[in-house]
């Protein structure tokens, strides 16, 4: 098998990459990291564009000669075959990913997540893939009171459509390590913010309404508790456990950024200098999960850290919004961005 023993044999080395799902919003800004450095030959970027698919994401690399964009869905087995037969690593970033729109319609959910990571996972151990990193969330340890925090060996207990169908892709994962002795890594990441992000989801919803004189919908009492991760330090906690991290193992990653949804929303407010008075208190989401929080020591064991403080990257995630409404007042306009709610 051409799947590596040493941890780091991949880092220093040249390496062809295949992202899944590099149009969306975390995998666009992971393309773009990862042309940044020297030792990655090529890139290859497989996306279905979907409705959160954007090539105009990654407008400022398609002249890079080392990137290639193949307009696929993940669940070709025949065109994922062929991709993974090219690849030194694959990072499996596609997937549904709105709870909202799973709570509305799981089934587009079990497809992509479920189905479509199965046909990246056998077409990677049919093509012997050296590494294959598969980007999940903390969304599937479900609700844990304060100060606890979820380790990467707690039993999952997702509570959304969205949520179950990524913990069903992580434990197919764990079995083809232990049926097949096919490594496949998994990161949990918390909530990511930053450019690119499709505005359906709570920071980009939030400020580009508040962009355009609009209110903004907050759950409930807004008492729920995320970790706010920016999008360039995930980016780089991802690259690091692919290219140094355990083949097989999970990371959870995330910042350390807890905040209520209520607590973030003054943020919000307050920087782009408005008050309460914008704010519209809407009914709860069902099973809506009140505290994520996971435990990082492993993947911080490996030498990451975020760079970005939170207060400086939500600033600089506002400023790029209202320098970029080019970019995502058309998605608004299509009326693809439901104001109605946001996943968290």
């Amino acid at each position: 098998m051409r799947h590596a023993s040493d941890a780091a044999a991949r880092e220093g080395s040249a390496m062809r990459l295949l992202v899944t799902g590099g149009a969306g919003f975390i995998g666009s800004n992971f393309v773009r990291y990862v042309l940044g450095r020297d030792e990655v030959e090529q890139v290859v970027n497989l996306d279905a564009l979907t409705y959160a698919g954007n090539l105009d994401s990654l407008a400022d690399v398609v002249e890079d000669t080392r990137y290639r964009f193949v307009h696929g869905d993940v669940r070709d087995a025949r065109l994922m075959t062929s991709l993974a037969a090219e690849a030194d690593a694959v990072v499996h970033f596609a997937a549904e990913s709105h709870v909202d729109r799973s709570i509305d319609g799981p089934q587009a959910f079990l497809d992509t997540n479920v189905t479509g990571a199965g046909v990246v996972f056998e077409s990677c151990r049919q093509a012997e893939v050296e590494r294959v990193l598969h980007i999940s969330t903390d969304e599937v340890y479900g609700s844990i009171a304060a100060p606890d925090s979820f380790a990467e060996t707690d039993p999952l207990q997702p509570n959304s459509p969205y949520a179950v169908s990524k913990a069903a892709a992580d434990l197919l994962a764990r079995s083809y390590r232990v049926t097949y002795d096919f490594p496949i890594t998994v990161t949990r990441t918390t909530n990511n913010f930053g450019p690119y992000h499709y505005p359906e989801k709570m920071i980009p919803l939030f400020v580009t309404n508040l962009l355009d004189g609009l209110r903004v919908p907050l759950y409930g009492d807004g008492s729920n508790v995320r970790d706010w991760l920016f999008v360039e330090d995930n980016c780089a906690a991802q690259w690091l456990v692919l290219t140094r991290g355990t083949p097989g193992e999970v990371y959870n990653v995330g910042a350390g950024n807890e905040l209520t949804n209520l607590e973030l929303t003054h943020r919000l407010l307050a920087a782009v200098g408005v008050g309460e008075e914008m704010i519209d208190r809407v009914a709860d989401r069902p099973g809506h999960d009140l505290r994520y929080s996971v435990d990082t020591a492993k993947v911080r064991a490996l030498g990451w850290e975020p760079s970005h403080p939170l207060d400086a990257a939500l600033e600089a995630t506002i400023e790029w919004y209202r320098t970029h409404q080019g970019w995502w007042r058309p998605l608004k306009e299509a009326g693809a961005s439901e104001r109605r709610g946001w996943a968290t």
